[in-house]
């Protein structure tokens, strides 16, 4: 008798897998539609949070430049340098506008009318606590704040421990608007597969400080990627990152029912930002959909 009853349980489960799988490849179908109509080049990585391994990767290995989604890392990196007690993040800095370029060693300065957060070009000759320029880093996405926090803890030691998180291709290898390392080709690259396991770490509290820098990415002042279409009831922590042609969003994200998932989308060579833009958006609810009704 248990061997009758056992028979349609296993053909119940795996009609539930054979529905779930065929639900993601009609995800993974509307996504590509969307792509397909917008002119640039895209990499996506999303997985589920929730135990049940469903994930969905689009040229997730291909490189694309970082922007600024590479500020996370260098969270990452801090925190991490902080607990080995190198530094205290309570500690204050002077608020400087004068860094060495990777290529050659000459100094270079920020362009004013270029960084996000420009109150901080106010402050400069004052002080300001590490913490408070790491938040700004993240939130504002400042790039004079980011180039200071990335002399401190060492680009090549940010890069060193995405490896140890297990992310095999990101390179972090200096700070923003070195234009004589950018000319020579030496720019900070990620894939989407890399970003998704650096936002997956912190979510699952793998690395130190991973509920401090949640709170942090939850703050993120720009939010018409990733979050445009979602429910504002929906908890988001992300970083952004954008320059000419290119428009990222890297994300945690968790439904008030508990879902969590994490969602990478990457472009570059966008024709129309705006168009980008808006594809990233559309397809990020395509994927909120999708986990909803999971």
């Amino acid at each position: 008798m248990k061997i009758h009853l056992l028979i349609p349980l296993v053909l119940l489960l795996s009609c539930n897998y054979g529905n779930e799988e065929k639900k993601l490849t009609q995800l993974e179908e509307e996504i590509k539609m969307l792509i397909n109509e917008t002119e640039g080049d895209f990499a996506l990585a999303f997985r589920s949070l929730d135990g049940d391994e469903n994930e969905l990767f689009l040229n997730e290995k291909e490189s694309f430049h970082a922007a600024s989604t590479m500020k996370t890392p260098v969270m990452i990196a801090l925190l991490e340098q902080e607990a080995a007690g190198k530094f205290s993040l309570q500690d204050s800095v002077m608020i400087r506008n004068s860094f060495k370029s990777i290529l050659d060693g000459s100094l270079y300065k920020m362009d004013l009318g270029v960084d996000s957060q420009e109150a901080l070009y106010q402050r400069i000759g004052e002080k300001a606590s590490l913490y408070e320029l790491m938040y700004e880093m993240i939130v504002r996405s400042s790039n004079l704040a980011t180039n200071i926090l990335i002399e401190k803890v060492g680009a090549a030691n940010v890069t060193q421990l995405m490896r140890e998180l297990g992310a095999e291709d990101i390179q972090i290898l200096r700070g923003v608007e070195d234009l004589k390392a950018y000319d020579a080709g030496l720019s900070n690259t990620t894939t989407a597969l890399d970003m998704m396991l650096v936002m997956e770490a912190i979510a699952r509290r793998k690395v130190v400080g991973s509920q401090n820098m949640m709170q942090i990415l939850s703050d993120q002042h720009f939010n018409d990627l990733i979050p445009k279409y979602l429910p504002k009831e929906v908890k988001i922590a992300h970083k952004t990152g954008a320059i000419t042609g290119v428009q990222h969003d890297a994300a945690i994200l968790e439904l008030p029912e508990g879902k969590k998932y994490v969602l990478v989308i990457l472009s570059k060579n966008l024709r129309d930002e705006e168009a980008g833009k808006e594809c990233i958006a559309s397809v990020s609810q395509l994927i909120y959909n999708y986990v909803k009704d999971l």
